[in-house]
């Protein structure tokens, strides 16, 4: 089969969207290949679509787990042989997907970029037949980029294993600085780039200030109708704004990290099913959800950069049709913006104790933890040693930046049971009434239970039993102390993994690249997203997409910009077009071309203008095109 048939047999589409189908001829061609393509653009498509058509597997390597799942299971769905392996998860597993790949029983296999530290995983992947290397969020390379991760750097070392193999470096995201950075950064022999233009016609953006931010947002839902996504910046305020607008009839729900995987899951199902309309989050939600008909993305507050809003606000039609990006703020906010650089970039005193304290929180002595890994709650740390969360998260960014540590995702790994007891003795046991229901459900529905793990959901058996999560946790710890079964309560927490041994906060160097540039690269970010806020007269797209280093032939014609100068032109009478010719003809001549765009009205009025000027007398042609005025 050639790409077009694999793209028409596994996806049923007819034809690639623009920039696809040169991306993967450039793979095909062996060339290591960037792709710059916004949020909805399709970029999946381009590493998987050649991997099919060649021999061997493809390794993609992305930080993203909720994503990393997704992606292994929309595959499998099609019939694609597809695995998974990242941080959290039981050897066994481990293993048993690196063995399918090693038996070729794999197309793809994707992976965590913390995983690369391991030489013992190294060595593994060495024995692996790789005909592609697909690095998603690639801007994670790049120090400039808004999501750094020293783990990105380790890609590099792997080319060695596979030197004929091309990469596919993919984002949404990049400034020119960046995407240098990543082409550099990932060993390119000559610099390869295909961007696919960031103008999205459908989309329309606002910015409003003003005051009343809630009063603003319920005059918006009023109008605009449909599926939507509301941004704000902490856990509190998607609880409040999401219970505000219930309070004024609109289907709402809250989202955010601290919620439980379950929690987020059925919160998530409910909006992509439309069962909610309306999703408060922070911005923990929307990575991976492809979800074509949000009809508007509002950001209640304003985010650190044009990348972060860009890819949020990309949310937005997906189906190509109308749909709208709104950013609400006022002075207070942008003063608050300007003050952003300071707590995100607390004293490198501060920061070499946040090291160290994390250091005392897991117990570790100097000269350990060398590629170790350890469960993070970053609520229960900022409490246990009473620190300013912000700050404190914002600190171990800095120690990460500096390649000591890294902080992973998330990992959402769910709870497993296996019955340790055979059946024929588990009479013989005194059980709760809850207990009792647990068993002959989990007989009941648990397939080969006896002999192999199987998932369970905490929040599930809740809701069918009638008892809270926390009683259903006890009565399984409790079936896992009397031995009638093995319970691995699952997890939602993010992990710190140490790339160094464990040292004295005396050793901790932070490098000007770690903490100045970063910190003046950040005011650098906040200022342009203010600048992007006040747009009096540059159409919002133009301004987003010369900030990712494009040029656009047009304005948008579409966001709020666009519409108040259509509108200030179509308010001229035509007396007020005739004063401007005659003063734009004064002392020049001018094609009837050249003349409308210099007029604040439209086309049409001022062609119908001229055309009574020169049957009035008032104008004349020269050579045929030119309008000067008659003596």
């Amino acid at each position: 089969m050639d790409i077009n048939q694999i793209l028409k047999k596994y996806w049923g589409y007819n034809s690639f969207r623009p920039l696809q189908e040169d991306i993967i001829n450039s793979i095909l061609q062996g060339k290591d290949t960037l792709a710059l393509m916004p949020t909805g653009g399709g970029k999946s498509i381009t590493f998987q679509v050649p991997t099919l058509y060649m021999d061997g597997m493809c390794l993609v390597i992305t930080p993203l787990i909720a994503l990393m799942k997704d992606q292994v299971e929309e595959l499998n769905i099609r019939d694609i042989p597809a695995a998974a392996i990242y941080l959290g998860m039981e050897s066994r597993d481990i293993f048993s997907n690196i063995n399918k790949a090693k038996a070729g029983k794999l197309k793809f296999l994707y992976i965590s970029p913390e995983r690369l530290s391991s030489m013992r995983f190294r060595d593994r992947i060495k024995q692996l037949k790789v005909c592609l290397i697909a690095v998603d969020e690639s801007h994670c390379i790049s120090q400039w980029g808004y999501d750094f991760r020293p783990s990105y750097m380790k890609i590099v070392e792997i080319r060695e294993y596979f030197p004929k193999v091309p990469i596919l470096a993919v984002t949404a995201t990049a400034t020119k600085e960046v995407a240098k950075d990543i082409q550099d950064k990932l060993g390119f022999p000559e610099h390869n780039m295909y961007s696919k233009s960031f103008k999205r016609n459908n989309i329309s953006y606002v910015a409003r200030n003003v005051n009343d931010r809630l009063g603003q947002l319920e005059k918006i839902l009023n109008v605009v109708k449909g599926s939507g996504i509301i941004y704000v910046r902490t856990r509190k305020a998607t609880v409040e704004i999401a219970a505000f607008l219930k309070s004024k009839g609109f289907s709402a729900d809250f989202y955010h990290a601290g919620l439980s995987s379950y929690k987020r899951s059925k919160k998530q199902d409910m909006w992509k099913n439309d069962n909610t309309k309306i999703i408060v989050s922070t911005n923990a939600f929307g990575m991976g959800i492809d979800k074509p008909d949000v009809r508007i993305v509002i950001h209640y507050d304003m985010p650190d950069s044009p990348e972060a809003y860009f890819q949020e606000a990309g949310r937005a039609g997906r189906d190509g049709l109308k749909s709208y990006a709104v950013l609400l703020y006022n002075d207070a906010m942008i003063k608050s913006m300007r003050t952003r650089a300071t707590k995100e970039f607390p004293s490198k005193d501060y920061v070499r104790n946040i090291y160290w304290y994390l250091g005392g929180n897991f117990g570790i002595e100097e000269g350990e933890a060398k590629g170790m890994a350890f469960q993070f709650n970053p609520d229960q740390f900022v409490m246990k040693y009473k620190l300013d969360y912000v700050q404190a998260m914002s600190a171990i960014k800095i120690i990460q930046a500096c390649g000591y540590l890294e902080m992973s995702s998330s990992i959402n790994s769910r709870s497993r049971i296996i019955f340790s007891e055979i059946r024929d003795n588990l009479n013989k046991y005194s059980y709760s009434n809850l207990q009792d229901k647990i068993i002959e459900y989990a007989l009941r529905n648990f397939a080969g239970i006896f002999v192999k793990y199987s998932y369970v959901n905490e929040e599930d058996f809740s809701d069918k039993f009638g008892v809270s999560r926390d009683d259903i946790y006890h009565a399984l710890l409790d079936l896992s102390k009397m031995g009638i079964i093995k319970y691995i309560p699952g997890n939602d927490k993010p992990y710190i993994v140490f790339n160094e041994p464990f040292m004295p906060k005396s050793y901790i160097t932070i490098s000007p690249e770690a903490y100045e540039k970063r910190r003046d690269s950040l005011k650098i970010k906040i200022n342009k997203m203010v600048e992007y806020a006040n747009l009096e007269h540059t159409c919002r797209q133009v301004f987003l997409s010369e900030y990712f280093g494009q040029t656009e032939d047009s304005d948008c014609g579409v966001c709020d910009i666009c519409l108040k100068d259509k509108k200030n032109k179509s308010t001229l009478t035509s007396s007020e077009i005739e004063k401007q010719i005659k003063l734009l003809l004064k002392d020049n001549k001018i094609s009837i071309k050249e003349l409308s765009p210099l007029i604040k009205a439209n086309e049409d009025s001022v062609l119908k203008v001229v055309r009574n000027m020169l049957d009035d007398g008032k104008l004349e042609y020269e050579n045929g095109f030119i309008l000067r005025l008659k003596v």
